[in-house]
């Protein structure tokens, strides 16, 4: 189940990873468990109104045996008597100290029986959810990737997000709002009282996608580390263990998807994945998303020929900064173009953050977990 296990933005823990000086101790330390919540800043204006959709009150996260981490979807009902566009979205996470990040995913009125009976059939609040809503996919899998079920996500330094003047995206009457909630328990426990604003619009506009740029993830250990999970096998069956057999899917589709062997795939601190261009579209923004082993990922519109353009370049990664970044103005993509997303991780860096210490040495494959890893552009097109 690619889709679901890769419409994630999901990582792994508070702390940042850095550029290529070994983090100091002021770096490392950082926690958003400290910050004040911010105050609303997203406002409606003409023809305009606000939705709020939230988890339970004092919503208690518990991480299944032998794991730090609870992936829990909120089926909630945004009360539309009409069909809607979003143009602006904010988060309030209610617990800083475990809100790891969370997606916003719309599920249309065809799918709500689905989002309904996973609900029903989990005991607690909520249901378990990897990677995704878990969802029937619209069209299929790839065309998943293409045109996501994603409205937006929020991680440690994400702000409200306002979209393009005269683009949307849209909320069916009907439909319901699936918070997918990342609760990391590593260091904290507590109760979660996150809510999510919504700028809504009855308004005729443009509708915005989101699509997902994926790449495989296969770091080994660094030099000198040694231990059962520095093989690929024995990591890849941890994954499995923790997150079920849906990311030992995930791990050799995504090799599949982008051109490798996945009984023999290429290993290295750099993955890279082409993807050709289905559809006419404008792009307005890109971001990226890693976890703490990151060190820089970059978006290549047609990499290697004369129209080459890179629409993303981060070559310091940080964690706690992981919003869309506004192009200076949309590109045009079409049929006959091709886009990269390009990762480098290092395994080095997990004996240097606080955040992963004492954890054993592992290859790192792609996973949801803190020891585990992504390498995924986020596009925002029109």
């Amino acid at each position: 189940m690619l889709v679901g296990a890769v419409l994630l933005a999901g990582c792994s823990t508070h702390d940042a990873g850095h550029g290529e000086e070994a983090p100091a101790a002021s770096d490392t330390s950082h926690s958003p468990a400290h910050q004040a919540p911010a105050e609303p800043v997203l406002t409606a204006g003409d023809g305009e109104r606000i939705v709020t959709v939230a988890v339970p009150t004092d919503f208690a996260p518990q991480a299944p045996a032998g794991a730090t981490d609870e992936y829990r979807c909120f089926v909630v009902d945004p009360g539309l008597t009409e069909d809607v566009m979003i143009t602006g979205t904010e988060f309030q996470p209610g617990n800083p100290a475990i809100v790891h990040h969370s997606i916003l995913y719309a599920a249309t009125p065809e799918q709500v029986p689905a989002a309904e009976e996973l609900d029903a059939a989990d005991p607690g609040p909520g249901y378990e959810c990897f990677g995704g809503a878990m969802l029937p996919a619209r069209g299929g899998v790839l065309s998943g990737l293409d045109e996501s079920d994603w409205i937006t996500a929020w991680a440690p330094g994400g702000a409200a997000n306002e979209l393009p003047a005269g683009y949307g995206m849209e909320l069916t009457d009907g439909g319901r709002i699936v918070i997918q909630m990342h609760y990391n328990l590593r260091s904290e426990q507590g109760v979660d009282n996150t809510a999510v604003r919504l700028r809504v619009s009855e308004k005729s506009l443009k509708p915005l996608r989101t699509m997902l740029m994926p790449a495989p993830v296969e770091l080994p250990c660094a030099p000198g580390e040694t231990g059962r999970l520095c093989n690929r096998t024995d990591a890849v069956d941890d994954v499995i263990s923790r997150f079920g057999a849906d990311s030992g899917a995930t791990i050799a589709g995504l090799q599949l998807l982008c051109g490798g062997d996945p009984d023999a795939p290429a290993a290295g601190s750099v993955q890279t994945c082409d993807r050709p261009v289905a559809a006419p579209a404008k792009v307005f923004a890109v971001a990226g998303h890693m976890h703490l082993l990151g060190r820089e990922i970059t978006v290549t519109l047609n990499p290697g020929r004369s129209d080459e353009k890179v629409l993303l370049d981060i070559p310091t990664w940080d964690f706690d900064q992981q919003g869309a970044i506004p192009l200076d103005k949309p590109v045009r993509i079409g049929p006959g173009d091709t886009l990269r997303v390009r990762c480098r991780h290092d395994a080095e860096l997990r004996q240097q953050l606080p955040a992963l210490q004492g954890t054993d040495p592992r290859y790192v494959v792609w996973g949801e977990g803190t020891t585990d890893e992504m390498c995924l552009a986020i596009l925002l097109n029109g």
